[in-house]
């Protein structure tokens, strides 16, 4: 089971994002006019990856992003802005980054709300896409997931920042799974990043903006067209696994596959099986020019 210190080895290299541009000629940085700050590592055919809500693309950096480009790929990350954006606007966001990289259609991974907004994307510019793989995602709203959301509007409204010890535990339990919460290593590893977290204000901004309701677009993804993966979680609470079978059983061919011990984070908490999931199912892909790709 990886245990977070993996994750914040992570964002301390990519908080020396400038150093290491200079010395690593596979990894650029830069900002598209009026868009996000992007990266752009490695070379070969594209991927695009999309993370949850308020999310950087530093969280992809440990795990995904060499796994990717050891077996070949471009990968595109980037910053997304405040937390709080519907997966409208976070579509709206991917749709311009895609645009001003001058991207071929190539493959878009989202985990969570970057799933949703992927989902919106392959609905509005099925041209943009060339497959997608959907983590920790759904197709409607759920009575659990309602009331949380209204838990956390209400928190929001109050204006109370509770203390980084509370949010700290939320965040363990919310994200992670019984098989890590047992493991009192792990789990205070882990408690010590989303601490660390809610002090620097990373998670804070999230808990403390008033949350966008989920829409019901389970019957229009029927209309999707592009090879899916669709990826859940066995123990993921926010994003419950019933739920994204439930959009692989309503997108025309796409395909389901779930990881055992893992919670919302499943990603980062069980990256190799989730990596091996990813790259099998790029691999099934019509191949993309990468020449056709202009991110440099």
């Amino acid at each position: 089971m990886t245990g977070p210190t993996d994750a914040t080895d992570a964002t301390d290299a990519a908080d020396t994002a400038d150093t290491a541009d200079a010395a690593d000629t596979s990894r650029k940085t830069g900002r598209t006019p009026g868009g996000p700050a992007y990266t752009v590592h490695g070379a070969g055919e594209p991927v695009l990856l999309v993370a949850g809500a308020g999310g950087t693309g530093r969280v992809w950096e440990h795990h995904q992003v060499p796994a990717l480009t050891a077996a070949g790929r471009q990968v595109i990350t980037f910053d997304q802005g405040p937390a709080g954006a519907a997966a409208v606007e976070l579509a709206d966001t991917v749709r311009h980054l895609v645009t001003a990289l001058g991207l071929p259609p190539c493959p878009l991974v989202g985990h969570s709300l970057g799933a949703l907004a992927v989902q919106e994307l392959l609905l509005t510019d099925p041209h943009l896409a060339s497959g997608a793989v959907l983590a920790a995602t759904r197709g409607r709203p759920d009575p659990v997931g309602e009331a949380l959301a209204r838990a956390e509007n209400a928190c929001a409204k109050t204006g109370v920042r509770l203390p980084p010890e509370h949010e700290a535990f939320v965040r363990l339990v919310q994200n992670l799974s019984p098989r890590t919460l047992a493991d009192e290593s792990a789990a205070a590893e882990w408690l010590d990043l989303f601490e660390l977290a809610a002090l620097t204000g990373t998670s804070a901004e999230a808990l403390h903006r008033p949350r966008t309701p989920v829409r019901d677009r389970l019957a229009d993804c029927a209309r999707i067209s592009v090879p899916v993966l669709v990826v859940g979680f066995a123990d993921d609470v926010l994003a419950p696994a019933p739920l994204g079978r439930e959009v692989a059983a309503a997108i025309p061919g796409a395909r389901y596959a779930q990881l055992p011990d893992a919670g919302h984070l499943g990603f980062l908490e069980r990256p190799e099986p989730f990596n091996s999931l990813l790259l099998d199912f790029l691999a099934s892909l019509p191949a993309t020019d990468p020449g056709a790709s202009r991110a440099r």
